[in-house]
């Protein structure tokens, strides 16, 4: 799409608007520009379409499909999904239940044919339903899945399900009475691949095409995994931390419902300038009014039917959005439910995270949406000396062999590891530093000596290494 057009003033305000998550108070916020972000992150490539008025007023490409090569992004260049491609599922399995072929509220292993949910004593009472599984709430393990390098052997849905080789991840099974918490899971959403398959007499694959990929003429979208060769030159190779290629340039994702979506941010947009139209009655491609607004109805945990919905409940400020992370791939989809805005940004690069929360906060601004608003923190000051008794070697209990290491560089505590990259942290009391940039605070916990042993981060505890 040109946006030498009347857009083009719009396009350059955003492209220099960007903001951290955070800002110390009394310090004027600084507006950054794309490229800088992408250099200072070490992003190779960014894919952003926005919408406006209900339609896609413009989109663009940033940088390179791969560092190696000088072959630059487009808006027909292919990006993995990851987990955008749940709520795309979601809105093909809801034309089945609009059909009758599926019941929202009745036991899956009913309709399941190639596989059923292994039942225990979590399932005694109350059985896994569709509507569980598009929530998150139905109990299951596997919350993501990491993809198989080339030239690896790939497995099944089922072998996935079973977590029986070649698959590199746990059987699925409840470990929870469905329905009684939310929890993101994956692998609930490979039993609706099979779901799907199974109720619709082919393939998953042939079935999205031909429910939802054609109908929104998303063009350029496939869930076929492996990529299909002729789709391959379209595609941006995914990117580590550390700035090099993923091996084999991705990772392929035979658990298609929950991460095998290939697309492009203006496709993206598409499915959800049709999400907004059907809920307005104005559209029904795929799903009626009444159904597509059964999918953005807060659910358990707030959680819409395949879909993260926002939290204010003002009709003008309702929204739905979606994150997705693959090995070398980091994107964002969000949209206003009646307000025809919205915007999708694909980044290939596991650093893409803070990137695309700046690029929205960009948008936001522009926009006027007032959203992501960057959080004002005051800061204290920690003598250089102290600061020894944080450092050290941290490992999460479930990573016991990754290192998260604290260390000091030019008197500012820094935090590094191979899952985030490099962090510099700010101190805002004697235990708790932030990530300025990427809004995240760590709190750190003392031992029974002067020094500092576990780290709480997103939630879950990091501890010193031997004590």
């Amino acid at each position: 799409m040109n946006v030498k057009s009347k857009h083009a003033n719009v396009v350059t305000a955003v492209e220099n608007a960007l903001k951290p998550a955070m800002y110390v108070k009394g310090k004027p916020i600084a507006a950054m520009n794309i490229l800088d972000r992408m250099k200072y992150y070490n992003v190779p490539g960014v894919s952003v379409a926005v919408i406006d008025n209900g339609e896609i007023a413009w989109a663009k490409g940033y940088g390179i499909k791969e560092t190696s090569s000088n072959d630059p992004v487009t808006t027909e260049t292919l990006f993995q999904a990851a987990s955008i491609s749940k709520p795309v599922t979601a809105l093909g399995i809801l034309r089945l239940v609009e059909k009758g072929i599926l019941d929202l509220d009745a036991p899956v292993n009913d309709k399941l044919v190639s596989w059923k949910v292994p039942e225990n004593e979590f399932s005694e009472k109350e059985k896994v339903t569709l509507r569980h599984l598009l929530t998150h709430s139905a109990g299951l393990t596997v919350s993501s899945f990491p993809g198989y390098a080339a030239p690896e052997q790939i497995p099944t849905p089922v072998q996935v399900l079973d977590g029986e080789k070649p698959a590199n991840t746990s059987p699925v099974r409840i470990d929870m009475i469905p329905g009684s918490a939310w929890r993101y899971s994956g692998g609930g959403f490979v039993v609706t691949q099979l779901l799907v398959a199974d109720m619709s007499g082919g393939s998953f694959q042939e079935y999205m095409q031909t429910t939802v990929l054609a109908p929104l003429e998303m063009n350029h979208s496939t869930f076929e995994q492996p990529l299909p060769q002729e789709k391959v030159d379209q595609a941006v190779s995914g990117h580590q931390v550390n700035g090099e290629a993923v091996q084999g340039k991705w990772h392929v994702y035979p658990e298609l419902a929950a991460a095998g979506l290939w697309t492009t941010p203006s496709d993206l947009c598409r499915f959800a300038i049709e999400l907004q139209k059907s809920v307005a009655g104005e559209s029904n491609k795929v799903i009626s009014q009444e159904m597509a607004l059964k999918m953005l109805a807060p659910g358990i945990g707030g959680w819409g039917l395949g879909m993260g919905l926002g939290a204010s409940r003002e009709e003008e400020k309702r929204s739905f959005s979606h994150g997705g992370g693959n090995k070398g791939f980091v994107c964002m989809l969000f949209a206003f439910v009646n307000k025809g805005q919205g915007a999708v940004i694909m980044t290939n690069s596991d650093n893409g995270n803070e990137l695309v929360f700046e690029i929205l906060r960009a948008l936001s601004s522009v926009y006027g949406w007032s959203i992501l608003e960057p959080r004002e923190m005051v800061l204290v000051e920690i003598a250089p000396e102290k600061l020894i008794s944080y450092t050290g070697d941290y490992r999460a209990a479930d990573e016991p062999d990754t290192p998260v290491v604290v260390y000091i560089e030019k008197d500012q505590l820094h935090i590094m590891s191979s899952e985030t990259g490099d962090w510099a942290l700010s101190p805002i009391s004697e235990t708790e530093f932030v990530y300025m940039d990427g809004g995240v605070v760590l709190t750190f916990i003392k031992g029974n000596d002067d020094r500092y042993d576990q780290i709480q981060r997103w939630g879950s505890v990091l501890s010193r290494k031997n004590g």
